[in-house]
């Protein structure tokens, strides 16, 4: 089996804030080798790095706003968030959970800090991920998974060195919590310092990583610090990772969508006249009704 080698390790962007509730580092798309196309399946990544927020009678965060077309996936590594949807889905997303949602052909979604938290305060840390969906399951029936952490399955490392949970895919045999359209692998890696773990991916996989927490060598060679992503080239299967120190590391694997990607705001489509039809249909109220 051959070696994954690295392609780009890119530091986190400026940051900037989604509503008042989200800061966040965008990583897809941001750059001509980290376009939409390039990260298939994963179309958008925003990360909330570990930020300090006071308290708040007011909860922050971003009001009512469509999605069609690809759904979205919220992982929550410190804070809450309480979301809801025009489909009927919500809930709380709570530290270690994963709030998967098929916007498909259409949702209006709502997310804020969770009310307690906002009240006390404190540090928030979140990734959110588009993921698209192939244009046969664009129109398909809006759906939403709730994934708290005691429903994620996790692969123990040897010696209590660490653990790999398994949010979607499979990893030695651990079979992911979450379903997904197309092929995809999510991980996060939680490695005591020293600790060492190996992925394999099929070669034509899109495949990356976001150090959420300390740092690792990547092949053995590469250090990649707090916060920064890794693309790897399409060159192989196999790649291992060793932990500098105490770390948390999101995997993510997938079976590129070969099909054209037409994109505006919160509309992912394959063509343009798909893109006019949904800003029709939203504009008609073909998305439900959520309070704001």
């Amino acid at each position: 089996m051959s070696t994954r080698n690295i392609e780009l390790v890119v530091p986190p962007r400026p940051p900037h804030f989604v509503g008042d509730g989200f800061r966040v580092h965008n990583f897809i798309p941001s750059s001509f080798r980290l376009t939409m196309e390039r990260m298939s399946p994963f179309i958008l990544l925003d990360y909330n790095s570990k930020f300090y927020f006071p308290p708040s009678e007011q909860p922050k965060g971003v009001g009512v706003h469509p999605h069609r077309g690809f759904e979205t996936v919220t992982i929550a590594y410190k804070g809450k968030v309480a979301h809801h949807d025009s489909a009927g889905g919500g809930g709380v997303i709570g530290e270690g959970g994963v709030q998967w949602m098929t916007a498909a052909s259409g949702v209006l979604h709502k997310e804020y800090h969770e009310e307690e938290f906002s009240k006390t305060g404190g540090d928030f840390q979140m990734v959110q991920l588009w993921v698209n969906l192939p244009g046969k399951d664009k129109m398909s029936k809006p759906k939403y998974q709730a994934l708290n952490q005691d429903d994620i399955k996790s692969y123990e490392l040897e010696n209590n060195t660490g653990t790999i949970e398994v949010i979607a895919g499979n990893y030695k045999g651990i079979k992911g919590s979450a379903s997904s359209f197309t092929p995809i692998h999510m991980y996060n890696a939680r490695l005591q310092k020293g600790a060492s773990a190996d992925f394999s991916f099929p070669q034509t996989y899109n495949t990356a990583l976001l150090v959420i927490e300390g740092s690792i060598l990547v092949n053995g060679s590469e250090e990649v610090p707090t916060d920064h992503f890794v693309l790897f080239e399409n060159d192989g299967e196999l790649f291992e990772i060793k932990a500098t120190e105490e770390a948390v590391v999101l995997i993510l694997s997938g079976e590129p969508i070969d099909e054209p990607i037409a994109a505006q705001g919160p509309f992912v489509m394959n063509t343009k006249e798909e893109l006019v039809q949904a800003i029709e249909d939203f504009n008609m109220g073909k998305f439900g009704y959520l309070e704001d």
